[in-house]
């Protein structure tokens, strides 16, 4: 690595952004019982059994609140169509609270499988990797003292802001996980509400949420892909043009792709909600 301040810097920065982008590439093909060891996948599994109980008793409430409401009268019920239609619904509603986990890791192996496939296709194997272009490094070496220190204020600034973005998507992917996590644990008590005809739009809108939360992941490779070309055509450096106007031009070019990048994996959950329906 050159000795050069200014040249260290730029490269740790790029660097750090790079550890970021390839661990998002990384999060993105794992799955919850893996992510960070499953410890805090074992967690979430204990709370998903230990709230089944509270789930089996509202869906005894609830399914006798949908039938008060659904049925005129006490001889409609006793009609065998509508007793087995009734049946039918509690069985199935306790079906989906009882194997809730398995429904959902079921959901997610399939949007998983689609988020697999878009890597694949996409072929690339990991998030390509930014780098300091070598005619920019030889023009900062070339640097004398005082001209140096316009670049100094243009690195730190630019450092600032790759390093707050690098961090803002890690913790967006991160985020992702802990929304998974928090869907899974209280799954019985929504997926309960399948037991009433009047109240099972929640458990709809709950399984439709957590696919919702599942499928950010597609949005985020295909952000990362897109970027990843990007990163493959680094922006032009203008020989001719001053070390700290070619710095900030190289930087700011950087930057806005970054911003893009970052932007889309913010705006992933609302993508999706909206292809969902929510």
């Amino acid at each position: 690595m050159s000795d050069n301040w200014v040249v260290q810097h730029l490269v740790n920065t790029l660097n750090t952004w790079n550890e970021k982008l390839a661990e998002v590439w990384e999060l993105l093909s794992m799955s919850p019982e893996s992510f960070k060891g499953g410890g805090i996948w074992r967690i979430i599994v204990n709370i998903n059994g230990s709230l089944q109980a509270i789930g089996l008793a509202l869906l005894v409430l609830f399914f006798l609140s949908g039938v008060v409401r659904t049925s005129a009268n006490l001889g409609e019920i006793k009609r065998p169509e509508h007793a087995l239609k009734l049946f039918i619904r509690f069985a199935i509603a306790k079906g989906v609270v009882t194997y809730g986990l398995s429904l959902m890791m079921g959901i997610f192996s399939v949007i998983q499988g689609i988020i697999s496939k878009i890597m694949r296709t996409s072929g690339i194997t990991a998030a390509s990797k930014a780098t300091l272009p070598q005619e920019m490094i030889d023009a900062i070496e070339d640097c004398g003292f005082f001209e140096s220190i316009p670049l100094w204020a243009v690195t730190i600034i630019g450092s600032l802001f790759v390093t707050v973005l690098s961090f803002i998507i890690i913790f967006t992917v991160y985020g992702r996980f802990f929304k998974i996590y928090m869907y899974t644990a209280i799954a019985p008590v929504p997926l309960s509400t399948f037991a009433g005809q009047p109240t099972q739009s929640i458990g709809i809108s709950f399984i439709k949420g957590y696919a919702a939360v599942c499928l950010e992941g597609a949005i985020i490779v295909i952000a990362c892909v897109i970027f990843s070309y990007f990163a493959s055509s680094p922006p032009t450096v203008d020989a001719d043009a001053a070390p700290a106007a070619m710095v900030w031009k190289y930087i700011g070019e950087l930057v806005f792709n970054m911003l893009v990048l970052v932007g889309t994996v913010k705006i992933s959950d609302h993508v999706v909600k909206e292809m969902c329906g929510l």
